[in-house]
């Protein structure tokens, strides 16, 4: 499995690590099924945009690689994301680059021309455009395209190495193509073939990659083999903020540092952007992410509560309603990763669990076997509530769910214990201890919120 890495030019936005969790749902749901995953992740510390952004200067372009690859290492982290089994970059896969395009010469795909930059012959290769299923009149073959992202319209012959400029600066290689650099194309066909191989099973990458970079990479690859290059080729649909693209221009880039310190923990983000299947745009909004952190707050308040079970009255149904839950989950992930039925599984079994257990229809021994089979699930969703639960021995409703969800840092205790004062007296229609209690706290500096089964706090100003 091969994934399009970052871009290391600038600091990733959330929009960038939706694809990253896509492909970290799919590796996962993979080895759930049995499936032994060898992944590769590139990082793209060489091309126009990180040689721009260093000026050249070839010192300057790999401390500030390293630093925006470091961050994006620990965003992945911050979210969960299972590392990759490699991380080739750019920068030192050049002589695998070159190899390859030797070959592409040898065998007549490729051209040199006369300032010694070499180019991919697109007429050369009789299926060009069939992952985009391009129109023979959308063909320029012999026209010719030096820049790495170049707009989309029609194909033309696309740089494979470009032989040195000034605004190259310091980055080039002198080798026996002559004195200058890879094209981006080329980059990733080197590195996927170096760790797995001529041919690959699945290769993912976001909707922006289809043309011309995945385009670009099947014609070189397959010119170059004479091998099918993909099995699977799988991609996700862009992430938009509040209805609109994000972009510099508007100023809405929101980073996950930006989010966190907005309140929402990393496994609501985490949730946030795993919850519309990958192939639809997903629109990140304040309901999504408060729904999802009052989900992973209700999934924490459950799994407290299944430890809190005790006794034998153990429930002979629930093998078979385990069961069930988990045909439901396999069924929506193999049905092409149907993420949102598979979260429709499991929090359909936390509201019959609950039930069960309001009842005092569970024991000790169906309690453990209902958090063995979450954390079954949680191998492929990754959410790590059993890492955060906190029971709360004086919590003031009973064995009911009680959601807390806050914003601007932790409440203090007593801010909480009045919060869940309001809730037991709203429950017992006390409105007007209820509203005393969400003026306590407004003069605290706290706004109160309700929501089902809980409530969300926000400090003020």
């Amino acid at each position: 499995m091969y994934a399009c890495g970052p871009t290391v030019y600038d600091y990733p936005h959330i929009g960038n690590y939706r694809a990253y969790l896509f492909e970290d749902l799919l590796r996962r749901y993979l080895e759930y099924k049995g499936y032994k995953v060898r992944m590769i992740m590139n990082i793209t510390d060489l091309d126009d945009k990180t040689i721009a952004a260093a000026g050249g200067k070839k010192t300057k372009l790999k401390n500030l690689a390293r630093k925006y690859e470091n961050y994006f290492m620990e965003g992945l982290e911050t979210l969960n994301v299972k590392p990759a089994d490699e991380y080739p970059r750019a920068f030192e896969t050049v002589d695998e680059m070159v190899a390859l395009i030797e070959r592409l010469l040898e065998n007549g795909a490729a051209y040199q021309i006369d300032d010694g930059s070499v180019y991919f012959s697109i007429e050369k290769y009789a299926e060009y455009g069939k992952l985009v299923h391009l129109k023979p009149e959308e063909m320029k073959a012999g026209e010719r395209v030096s820049e790495d992202d170049y707009e989309k319209e029609g194909a033309r012959d696309f740089a494979l190495w470009k032989s040195w400029k000034e605004e190259d600066g310091e980055i080039y290689w002198e080798t026996p193509l002559g004195k200058g650099r890879p094209g981006w194309h080329i980059e990733c066909s080197a590195m996927s073939m170096k760790y797995l191989g001529e041919q690959l099973d699945l290769h993912c990458g976001g909707v922006d990659n289809i043309f011309p970079h995945h385009e670009n990479e099947i014609a070189q690859s397959e010119a170059a083999t004479g091998k099918p290059f993909v099995k699977y080729w799988v991609h996700c649909a862009h992430l938009i903020l509040e209805g609109e693209k994000m972009s510099k221009s508007l100023g809405n880039i929101k980073l996950l540092e930006d989010l966190i310190g907005d309140g929402y923990s990393p496994e609501a983000i985490r949730l946030a952007l795993l919850s519309t299947h990958y192939r639809s745009q997903l629109d990140l909004t304040i309901d999504l992410l408060e729904d999802a952190e009052g989900k992973i707050n209700r999934i924490k308040s459950f799994l407290a509560s299944m430890k809190r079970v005790d006794g034998d009255n153990s429930n002979v149904k629930i093998k078979e309603k385990l069961e069930r839950t988990s045909s439901e989950f396999e069924q929506a992930l193999d049905n092409n990763l149907y993420v949102t039925g598979a979260l429709d599984a499991v929090f359909g079994m936390i509201g019959e669990m609950n039930r069960l257990r309001d009842k005092g229809k569970l024991g000790k021994q169906s309690a453990s076997r209902i958090m063995e089979t979450f954390d079954k699930f949680d191998n492929v969703l990754k959410l790590n509530p059993r890492e955060q639960i906190e029971i709360d021995d004086n919590i003031r409703i009973s064995d009911e769910i009680l959601v807390r969800v806050t914003r601007g840092g932790k409440a203090p205790h007593d801010i909480e214990e009045m919060a869940e004062r309001r809730v037991m007296a709203r429950k017992e229609k006390n409105w007007e201890e209820a509203d005393k209690l969400r003026d306590d706290m407004d003069k605290a500096g706290w706004q109160i919120e309700d929501i089902e089964n809980g409530f969300v706090l926000k400090k003020k100003g």
